[in-house]
């Protein structure tokens, strides 16, 4: 370690990171060193610690390489860069540094430039929610809300929805921040404190360039709420992401953003709801039986009326280096609006009163799409519980 150099380092930890399928890289700060994380299938696992003395050295490099002031070391920074991993393959990484108690610290996000780009299915979706949005997407106008908590894979959805929908003979433009991967013939507008653009008036400017399709990377206000919502209104397929529980809670959130109930009834077409959830490790998955415990918790649970009477669990093999578990897959809820529903959002009905309303329509819930997973021994289903509970 003494014999290293701050770019040694850092091309070790982002070949290293590479080769693990990490998805970013913690570098934190203590009072005696600098502790090294992996983010993996979404959880943050311990790499390696450096000394106290390489903290300044290591941060001074992300800060050149990503086109960072040196000298600044009380405000937050970003920035980005591309890393050459082999002749044809690089990562874009884009550099988040904070300044902390112990002094700064960096967070690495990774985008692989040979990662190919997500379509519905090997994102986790079944037929049955593929051919809902097929059918959506190919009105020519309307809105399409992707929900989920942060995390939750929506701007992966979000992507493949762009690219179902990419052909010469429509124009596509997005404002998004961060631009996450470059779409070919898609125009990407970027949006945040690095352009001096914010989504509301990047959202103004689509407008005048005579879009047929626009994506909007998040609603965050009521003037993008209410600038989304009548451009679908005036003819627009409109795609859009936002931070709810479930597909039905959505509807009232953009009412709580102020736009009007008949507007929402009158171009919301659908919603997805998701959440990414460990893959089981196929390797050593063992069938188990569904524990009291767990039948209990399904009976608790909205919108449960599913059986499961067989699980899969997976100890740890040499293939998933111990861990049990090997990538992410999405559990899905697809809410697609109808007649009862616009008139329930019209009237301002509650979230619990459109969630089973939805129910009732055919709306198969977050939880049975978990389930269903689990019991094909795609999933653990104490996480699938753990994570629609909480």
């Amino acid at each position: 370690m003494a014999t290293e150099t701050a770019v040694e380092i850092i091309n070790s930890l982002l070949c290293e990171a590479h080769g693990a399928h990490a998805s970013d890289i913690h570098i934190d700060p203590s009072g005696l060193s600098c502790a090294v994380r992996f983010r993996i299938d979404g959880s943050l696992r311990d790499i390696r610690e450096l000394p106290k003395i390489f903290q300044n050295e290591v941060l001074s490099r992300l800060k050149i390489l990503a086109g960072i002031r040196t000298d600044e070391h009380h405000q937050p920074h970003d920035g980005r860069f591309r890393f050459d991993v082999s002749n044809n393959e690089t990562i874009d990484i884009r550099v988040s540094i904070a300044p902390t108690y112990y002094g700064e610290n960096a967070v690495l996000r990774l985008l692989s430039s040979a990662t190919p780009l997500s379509t519905l299915a090997s994102l986790g979706m079944g037929e049955f929610h593929q051919n809902l949005i097929a059918r959506a997407i190919e009105r020519p106008h309307g809105m399409i809300v992707i929900t989920g908590p942060t995390g939750s894979g929506k701007t992966s959805t979000l992507y493949a929805l762009l690219h179902l929908l990419n052909v010469r003979s429509s124009s596509i433009i997005t404002i998004e921040d961060p631009i996450e991967y470059a779409l070919a013939g898609v125009t990407q507008i970027p949006a945040g404190k690095s352009s001096g653009l914010t989504f509301s008036e990047g959202l103004r400017s689509i407008l005048r360039q005579d879009p047929n399709i626009i994506g909007v990377g998040e609603i965050r206000d009521k003037e993008t709420a209410s600038l989304a919502t009548n451009a679908a209104l005036t003819g627009h397929l409109v795609l859009t992401t936002l931070h709810t529980q479930d597909a039905p809670t959505s509807l009232p959130r953009l009412i709580d953003m102020h736009i009007e109930p008949y507007l929402i009834s009158s171009t919301v077409s659908l919603v997805i709801n998701q959440r990414l959830v460990k893959k089981l490790c196929q390797a050593c998955k063992e069938k188990k039986p569904v524990r009291r415990d767990q039948k209990t918790l399904m009976a608790l649970l909205p919108g449960t009326n599913i059986s499961c009477n067989e699980q899969f669990e997976s100890p740890g093999c040499k293939k998933c280096q111990h861990t049990g578990t090997s990538g992410r897959i999405g559990i899905f809820e697809v809410l697609v609006m109808d007649i009862s529903l616009r008139e329930a959002v019209s009237r301002k009905a509650s979230g619990r009163e459109l969630f089973a309303l939805a129910l009732h329509q055919g709306m198969v819930p977050l939880l049975h799409d978990g389930i269903h997973k689990a019991s094909e021994g795609l999933v653990s289903l104490d996480e699938v519980l753990h994570l629609i509970s909480n």
